[in-house]
């Protein structure tokens, strides 16, 4: 049985550690901060056997090297081929390499190059788990820092066709930012409503509310739903010089992302 637990780090990332039951060697993803990495392993009296880097911003990688001299150089770094990453020592390509069997681990993983928040970022498929990194958030998506909104479009219209099942396993905790968003722009979805009152009350008992499920992500999150009229009549209201225009999928992504920019 894989089992999937959050350690929480920095003011709201969490790192994901991977463990196939009974197997104490664990693999661990966007590993920022070291330190509370090594004080779950030690606590829990696991053995770190890999790490699985999704991009190369500083709050994911940051942790590398450090967890690199505690396991006295002998882990497996997978991540995106990219110079400004430091200590990958199997550099990804998607398209070359969309599989990797890992020590360890009974399934597969599934590599998925959703460029977008960067241009080489890259997001893993577990049985029915995702890491996203900072490309799908619950009720958001990430800033377009390197990449175009047609390529992180492309990147979520990928990540929406896995199964209603799957559950996301994202990078951070900013949901209840993101749905705040959510109903300014879609204020009559009943399904986005209820779960702002769920995720509300989650946060509430300090509780996380990653991961969710691509069903409701397909259901509640703009990013995903960027040709709901409702949300087409939003952005015509908010930008104002609009209101006569006709607006694609992409037009319509692209005015979302740069309202929530700002919002």
């Amino acid at each position: 049985m894989l089992t999937i637990t959050a350690i929480k780090a920095f003011n709201d990332n969490y790192i994901w550690v991977l463990q196939q039951q009974p197997q104490t060697q664990v693999y661990v993803v966007d590993p920022g901060d070291a330190n509370v990495v090594i004080d779950y392993l030690e606590a829990n009296q696991l053995t770190l056997a890999g790490i699985l880097l999704t991009h190369h911003h500083n709050d994911h990688t940051g942790g590398v090297a450090e967890l690199q001299a505690y396991s006295q150089d002998r882990l497996t770094v997978f991540g995106p081929d990219n110079e400004k990453i430091k200590g990958i020592t199997h550099p990804l390509h998607a398209a070359a390499q969309p599989r990797l069997t890992l020590d360890y681990m009974s399934s597969e993983l599934q590599v998925l190059a959703v460029p977008g928040h960067t241009a080489g970022h890259i997001a893993y498929v577990i049985e029915d788990a995702l890491f996203c990194g900072d490309t799908l958030f619950s009720g958001g998506c990430g800033r377009l820092f390197e990449g175009t909104p047609a390529q992180m479009l492309d990147s979520l219209q990928q990540l929406a066709k896995l199964p209603a099942d799957t559950r996301v396993y994202c990078a951070h905790e900013y949901t209840l930012a993101n749905l705040k968003f959510a109903l300014a722009v879609n204020p009559n979805n009943r399904a986005l409503q209820d779960y702002n009152e769920r995720a509300i009350q989650l946060r509430r008992q300090e509780k996380a509310t990653i991961p969710s499920t691509l069903a409701l992500e397909r259901a509640i999150n703009p990013f995903l739903r960027a040709n709901d009229i409702e949300i087409i009549d939003s952005i015509k209201q908010h930008f104002s010089d609009l209101n006569h225009a006709n607006l694609d999928e992409l037009s319509s992504f692209t005015l979302l992302r740069q309202w929530k920019d700002n919002f």
